[in-house]
C-alpha cells in the first residue's frame, strides 16, 4: 500500500515538471514570434524609402505604318508623263477632298499625301495625269479649271437671319374707364364720411399684357380718398391690348368720383 502511494506521488511530480517545461517552451516560442513580427515590420518600413518611382516599360505595341501612295510607283508602271498633251481630263489614283471639312478621309496619317491637288472634274486612273496647262507653276490652268489656285466652291447662300421679335412697348392712353371689363367701385373711407369729404380722384395705372393692373398711383384728389381709389384700381381688369400680334402694356388714368349720399 505504501509502495503505491510513493509511486503515485512521484508520477505527480513528473507531470508537474513536464507541464512547466511545456509552458516555458510555449512562452519562449510566443516571445520569439512577437519579436520576429516586430523586426519584420521595421525591416519593411526601412526599405520603403529605397523604392524606385521610375516607370518600367512592360510591353510596346508598334503603330501600324501608314499606307501611302507614292507618285514614283505610279510613274514606274509605264504611265505617261504628268502633263500630257493627249488628255483633256486630270486623273488621280486617289481623290482627296481638301475643300469639304465634313468629308473625313478613311485613314488618317502623319505624312502628307504625295498625290497633288486636282481640279473638280478629276477622274480616278492608274497614274497622276494632268491636262496641258495645269500645274502648280502655271497660272493659265486647264480649260474650265482653276489652274494652281485653290478650288473655291459655292456652298450655297446662307439662310437669312431670323427677324428679331419687337420689344414690347407701353401704349399711353388718357382716361380708360370705358375700356375696363371689370371696374369695381371703391369703398368710401369712414373718416371721409365723418368729415364730409367728396371729390374726384385720378389714379395712374399700368396694365400688363394680360390686362391686369400691376401699378396704381393716385395723381390728384383728397388724401383720405386716394388709398381707397388705389385699392379699387388694382381690382380692375382690362382686355389685352395688341399691336399687330404682339401684346403690349398700357398706361392710363382711371377716375373715381366720391359723392356722399344725401
Amino acid at each position: 500500500m505504501f509502495n503505491n502511494l510513493i509511486e503515485s506521488s512521484s508520477h505527480a511530480r513528473e507531470f508537474k515538471r513536464r507541464g512547466s517545461f511545456l509552458l516555458l517552451t510555449a512562452a519562449a516560442y510566443a516571445v520569439l514570434f512577437v519579436v520576429g513580427g516586430v523586426a519584420s515590420i521595421y525591416a519593411y518600413d526601412a526599405h520603403l524609402d529605397d523604392e524606385s518611382t521610375e516607370l518600367a516599360l512592360i510591353s510596346y505595341v508598334p503603330l501600324e505604318p501608314t499606307k501611302t501612295v507614292s507618285a514614283e510607283s505610279h510613274r514606274s508602271r509605264g504611265a505617261s508623263p504628268r502633263n500630257s498633251t493627249q488628255i483633256t481630263r486630270a486623273l488621280r489614283p486617289l481623290l482627296i477632298d481638301t475643300v469639304n471639312p465634313n468629308n473625313i478621309p478613311k485613314a488618317v496619317g502623319i505624312i502628307a499625301s504625295p498625290i497633288p491637288p486636282a481640279p473638280p472634274d478629276t477622274g480616278i486612273g492608274p497614274a497622276i495625269l494632268d491636262p496641258p496647262g495645269f500645274g502648280p507653276g502655271n497660272n493659265t490652268g486647264p480649260p474650265n479649271g482653276t489652274g494652281g489656285a485653290p478650288v473655291v466652291r459655292d456652298l450655297g447662300t446662307a439662310p437669312p437671319a431670323p427677324t428679331p421679335k419687337p420689344v414690347p412697348k407701353i401704349v399711353h392712353k388718357p382716361v380708360i374707364n370705358s375700356e375696363a371689363i371689370e371696374l369695381p367701385k371703391p369703398v368710401y373711407p369712414p373718416m371721409a364720411i365723418q368729415i364730409h369729404v367728396q371729390g374726384t380722384v385720378a389714379v395712374q395705372v399700368l396694365i400688363d399684357e394680360s390686362g391686369r393692373v400691376v401699378s396704381a398711383r393716385a395723381m390728384s384728389g383728397h388724401a383720405l380718398l386716394a388709398g381707397a381709389a388705389q385699392q379699387a384700381a388694382y381690382r380692375a381688369r382690362f382686355s389685352p391690348t395688341k399691336i399687330g400680334d404682339q401684346p403690349v402694356k398700357v398706361s392710363g388714368v382711371i377716375t373715381y368720383n366720391f359723392v356722399l349720399q344725401q
